[in-house]
């Protein structure tokens, strides 16, 4: 019942390490304006009896590679499988993915890691910045995207600064040219309900729309949380001339929500045990909240230069913003009373807005009479953001003493949020030029290489403390590919990243940035007709530099030395496709060993298995089941320590499996039904250890929806 108690299963894992996966990829290809691009075929799973196969990734190089052909490893998360099991959330989606870690710290704040790293990048249909921390708050919906694709690894190529744990891109939905309308209506488990409207038709055959709508209401196993969220997408796509492509993306989210998580519950008593809370326990006040809403206007101007060369201009102009009074609970509670506990109110205000340039042109040239690929760009970011934070240290209502959490009906005094403000003004700004290419040393083998300038520079304040810093950076990128035969290939990559530092060193000078470098070895295959792909891949990733505190030194002007850092190596196997003409299964496996950082290592789960199938039931036309499970070895967090570095008190929580089942029934062509049931078993556990204090994930729960297509 995942209580807290550590119990290795790696015998389980290991003996199931053979069968792994790469996630289901692919997308319904129905904009017939792709129809001229490679398209990788591997059959994946869908619902309602359609085709799906891979196209090409953009989110590890921008020299239109297919995923066989590039020298990393990556997943993409289809359409179909966020449909099937309801992935409505982009925690939902990475959930699913192969060796990423989901720390679902609160309600509306998440961080996600990949191979023992924060991951910090995250894009739009290939464009986006690095962020200072890799949270994601508020939770983005997925109703917009069309897939997302995962690149697990550095990749300075796309992003410059970040760690050297993966990259996530969301790939918008894009007009078709054909109408298309979808429509889905559900209800599920604590007043759970959702409506998804996506209609897309041409204007003409040159120019296309799409719009989408998502509205959801629910309530939460958690007590007295709530969330009203609502997303409005319109997309344009159309020809200025036969080889100029204007499209326009525009996307609208606000999500309310009333009573959240603001840090957790604690984890254990005073005399060191374990607490053990029921799974609806909140430490949110009636009257709190937390309001997200983000703003995203796109724009692409594509021309082709000639019939192997195109230049891609995109600008994006983005703003997010938050409003929330937050109540927060500290301390340690007694074993017997469960009291020992201290409120914390605070309002929390957060504006940022960011303006993203990129221009760069992509196409093939040939020498030794072979055909090669060359891109190359310049890109600019800047983003500013401003805060700033309210207490109560007045009125005796900013931190009162709690009761014990496991009675308390969540009614606090209202604290008056006006005293001390403190708060950022932070503006910064990321520059690049970059190469890259692919060389065809020969049919079978071929390099791919490139090399990225960045230069990032900060200026303001962040709570009184002066934000400065200017640094640059020369990211290279290498990797090659040989082709044993059409279907087995071989690769091996390197590529690194940065994050630039403000910490000074002991004679006052900023350190220097911290570098992550990441090498990769695999193997990728199209099996059973190219029904079916398998990789294997072997990774060594490193960060060092990261700023630590010098021992001793003064509170009020500390300095650091750059530590050696993190180091992880592991490997992950996937496997993915059409099994048999009824069965689809996903499954991957990964494993992760990390050195350097004890807490890190602890709390990061070393195995994690993953699989998702679904079964069209040849007995009973238009019934399709499926089934997704994930898996994951025991963590733990050491919570107190003596002097002498020797464990008081230490939360574990035992390896867990979540499964999820899901069954479509199509009625008639157009219209069908989908049952799906999460964590099934109804398996109790802490979300994460990634802080302090955590709290359990959802308990069984049920989902119905209503579909209908044209």
């Amino acid at each position: 019942m995942g209580n807290i108690m550590l119990h290795k299963q790696k015998g389980f894992v290991f003996k199931l390490s053979l069968l792994t996966s790469l996630v289901l990829s692919g997308y319904a290809v129905a904009n017939d304006t792709q129809d001229d691009l490679p398209l990788e075929k591997i059959a994946v799973y869908g619902q309602h009896h359609k085709n799906y196969i891979t196209e090409e990734a953009q989110s590890a190089t921008k020299l239109g590679l297919t995923i066989k052909e590039t020298p990393q490893s990556i997943s993409v998360v289809s359409r179909a499988l966020m449909d099937d099991f309801s992935l409505d959330d982009i925690n939902a989606v990475l959930e699913s993915t192969p060796g990423v870690t989901v720390e679902q710290i609160e309600t509306d704040r998440t961080y996600f890691k990949a191979r023992g790293f924060d991951i910090t990048n995250f894009l739009i249909d290939g464009l986006g910045t690095p962020q200072n921390s890799g949270s994601i708050q508020g939770t983005l919906d997925t109703a917009i995207y069309d897939r997302v694709e995962i690149v697990r690894g550095a990749n300075g190529m796309m992003t410059g600064a970040g760690n050297p744990s993966a990259t996530i891109n969301m790939v918008l939905k894009k007009p078709t040219y054909t109408t298309q309308a979808h429509a889905s209506a559900s209800y599920g488990s604590w007043n759970n309900k959702r409506v998804d409207i996506d209609v897309s038709t041409p204007i003409n055959n040159e120019h296309a729309v799409r719009a989408v709508f998502t509205k959801q209401d629910k309530e939460s196993y958690l007590d007295r949380y709530e969330t009203d969220k609502t997303i409005a997408y319109l997309a344009y796509e159309g020809k200025l001339t036969d080889d100029t492509l204007l499209s326009i993306n525009y996307v609208n989210q606000q999500k309310d929500a009333d009573s959240p998580l603001w840090g957790a519950l604690p984890l254990y008593y005073t005399d060191g045990s374990p607490t053990d809370y029921d799974e609806s326990t909140s430490t949110a006040a009636d009257w709190s909240y937390w309001d997200n809403s983000a703003e995203r206007i796109y724009v692409t101007l594509e021309q082709n230069l000639s019939a192997t060369w195109v230049a891609k201009a995109r600008y994006a102009h983005i703003k997010n913003e938050q409003n929330s009074e937050l109540f927060y609970v500290y301390g340690t509670p007694d074993k017997d009373t469960g009291l020992g506990l201290t409120g914390y109110a605070s309002r929390y205000d957060y504006k940022d807005t960011q303006d993203l340039f990129d221009l760069y042109a992509s196409g093939k040239f040939e020498l030794f009479s072979l055909e090669h690929d060359l891109s190359f760009g310049i890109s600019q970011a800047n983003m500013d953001f401003n805060d700033q934070s309210l207490y109560d240290y007045s009125t005796g209502n900013g931190f009162p003493a709690m009761p014990d959490l496991a009675t308390w009906d969540g009614i606090a005094p209202e604290a008056t949020l006006v005293d001390k403000p403190n708060g950022s003004d932070v503006q910064n700004t990321q520059r690049s030029a970059y190469v890259s290419t692919r060389i065809k040393l020969a049919e079978p083998l071929s390099i791919l290489a490139g090399v990225r300038y960045t230069d990032w520079e900060t200026k303001g304040t962040a709570y009184s403390v002066v934000q400065t810093r200017d640094d640059s950076e020369v990211i290279p990128y290498i990797g090659t590919v040989y082709d044993f035969t059409e279907s087995l290939s071989a690769y091996a990559s390197y590529t690194e990243t940065f994050v630039p530092q403000k910490e000074l060193d002991i004679n006052a000078e900023q350190l220097a940035p911290v570098i992550g470098k990441s090498s990769e070895v695999g193997l990728k295959a199209q099996i059973l007709d190219e029904k079916v792909f398998v990789t294997l891949a072997y990774f060594d990733a490193k960060q060092k530099g990261l700023a630590v505190a010098i021992p001793g030194s003064s509170p009020t002007d500390t300095r650091y030395y750059g530590s050696d850092g993190i180091n992880s190596d592991g490997f992950e196997i996937e496997l993915s496709g059409q099994l048999t003409d009824d069965l689809s299964a996903s499954i991957s496996f990964s494993n992760l060993s990390i050195d350097g950082d004890e807490l890190v290592k602890d709390y990061t789960p070393e195995n994690q298995l993953k699989m998702a199938a679904t079964y069209q039931v040849p007995f009973i036309d238009g019934l399709t089941i499926g089934a997704n499970y994930r898996w994951q070895d025991s963590i733990s967090r050491v919570q107190v320590k003596d002097p002498a570095g020797n464990a008081l008190a230490t939360t574990k929580q035992d390896a867990y499996g979540l499964l999820d089942l899901m069954a479509t029934y199509e009625i008639t062509q157009n219209v069908g039904v989908t049952l799906n049931v999460n964590n099934s078993t109804d398996e109790k556990y802490i979300n994460s250890l990634y802080w302090e204090q955590g709290y359990y994930g959802a308990p069984r729960n049920y989902s119905l929806s209503v579909n209908w297509q044209l």
